[in-house]
C-alpha cells in the first residue's frame, strides 16, 4: 500500500483561498482518521474516536445548509450567535487533535532514530496536555505507550522511501498551514469559544 492509497484527499488539496472549504477539509480529515486504523493498536481508538466525533459534529452542522456553511469560517461565524456552538467547539477540538498528530508525525520524520512513542509524547505535552484533565491524561499516556514500532507503522502507511517521505512531509505541512489558519481565526474571534 502506498501513502497515496492511504490518503486519497490530502490537506494540500483543501482550498483555503477564500476560507477553508468545509467539504474538502472534512474529506481530508476522513482519510486522516483512516490512517489510525494502520497504527495496529487498539489504544489509539481513543484518539481516533475523538477526531471522528468532531468531524461528525462539523459535518452535521454543515449538512443543515451546505451553501451557508461552505467554509469553516462561515460555519463558525454563523454559529457564533447560537447559544450552543457544537460545530465550533468541534472545530476547536479537531484542530487540537490534528495539531497533536501532525506535530507527532513531523517530529518522527525529522528524527528518524526516535520511535513513535517519543514523538507522540513530546507532541502531547505541547498540544493536548494543557487542555486535558488529570482523568483524561492517563488514557492518552496509555495510547502513546502502545504506539507501534516506527518501522511497522511507516511500512503500513507506505512511507518507505525518500519520495514517500517527501509526500508525507508535504501532506503534514499543508495540514499545519490549515491548523495555523484555524488558530488565527480563534485568536481573532475569542467569543467563538465562549459560552453565552
Amino acid at each position: 500500500m502506498s501513502f497515496k492509497q492511504v490518503i486519497k484527499r490530502s490537506y494540500s488539496d483543501v482550498n483555503t483561498d477564500c476560507g477553508i472549504v468545509t467539504t474538502e477539509f472534512l474529506e481530508a480529515s476522513d482519510d486522516f482518521i483512516k490512517m489510525f486504523d494502520l497504527f495496529g493498536s487498539p489504544a489509539f481508538t481513543v484518539v481516533q474516536n475523538d477526531i471522528k466525533n468532531n468531524v461528525q459534529k462539523i459535518r452535521t452542522r454543515h449538512d443543515i445548509n451546505p451553501v451557508e456553511y461552505d467554509t469553516l469560517e462561515h460555519l463558525m461565524e454563523k454559529e457564533a450567535d447560537l447559544s450552543k456552538r457544537t460545530a465550533t467547539e468541534a472545530v476547536l477540538w479537531l484542530k487540537r487533535g490534528l495539531d497533536f498528530t501532525a506535530q507527532s508525525l513531523m517530529h518522527s520524520i525529522d528524527n528518524p532514530n526516535d520511535e513513535l512513542k517519543i514523538s507522540f509524547m513530546s507532541a502531547y505535552d505541547i498540544t493536548l496536555r494543557p487542555y486535558h484533565s488529570f482523568i483524561v491524561r492517563p488514557i492518552f499516556n496509555f495510547a502513546m505507550n502502545a504506539c507501534p514500532w516506527r518501522k511497522d507503522f511507516y511500512e503500513n502507511i507506505g512511507v518507505v522511501d525518500p519520495e514517500s517521505i517527501k509526500l508525507m512531509r508535504e501532506y503534514l505541512l499543508a495540514l499545519v498551514s490549515i491548523i495555523h489558519k484555524l488558530e488565527d481565526i480563534f485568536q481573532k474571534h475569542p467569543s467563538y469559544t465562549q459560552h453565552s
